[in-house]
């Protein structure tokens, strides 16, 4: 029941860093700093269990990705690396938002939105990118992720 997928649909997880990227915009343009507990609640039930426990989740994975094609299969380890780093992030914006740093909660939201902004539009995803340095450094053993290293190995010899 705990547990991520591996692997990740690439599409799916695009759609949603989209919807994060919404409901961020959403909450600073109308000021509804209660949505921060939504986005922080959506980023952990992905770290604890992928898209079985996250309303966004199950929206991008089981309606919208499946009508966008082909599922595009990528590693699920640096996947959740980054489900983390936006769970840390939107705790953190949460945590403003219960001690009145309304402002602040939102410059934390803005920088959660341009990192999800990055998946959604180009791919490009920056907890992974972490992950791989991590790796790349030792501070990730290579177990955690051996398509990783199948990967990053193919990307060096090319």
């Amino acid at each position: 029941m705990f547990s991520f997928p591996n692997p990740v649909n690439e599409v799916a997880a695009r759609v949603v860093a989209a919807g994060v990227v919404l409901l961020s915009v959403v909450t600073i343009a109308a000021d509804l700093p209660w949505l921060t507990a939504v986005i922080a609640y959506g980023f952990l039930a992905r770290v604890a269990a992928g898209p079985r426990f996250s309303p966004l989740g199950l929206l991008a994975t089981r309606v919208i990705a499946p009508r966008l094609g082909e599922p595009k299969p990528v590693p699920g380890p640096p996947k959740r690396f980054a489900q983390a780093m936006g769970a840390a992030m939107s705790l953190a914006a949460l945590v403003l938002v219960i001690v009145g740093a309304t402002t602040a909660a939102y410059i934390v939201l803005g920088g959660l939105a341009a990192a999800a902004f990055l998946e959604a539009a180009f791919a490009l995803c920056l907890g992974c990118k972490i992950f791989a340095l991590g790796m790349r450094l030792g501070l990730v053993p290579e177990e955690v992720c051996a398509e990783c290293n199948d990967i990053w190995a193919r990307a060096g010899a090319a």
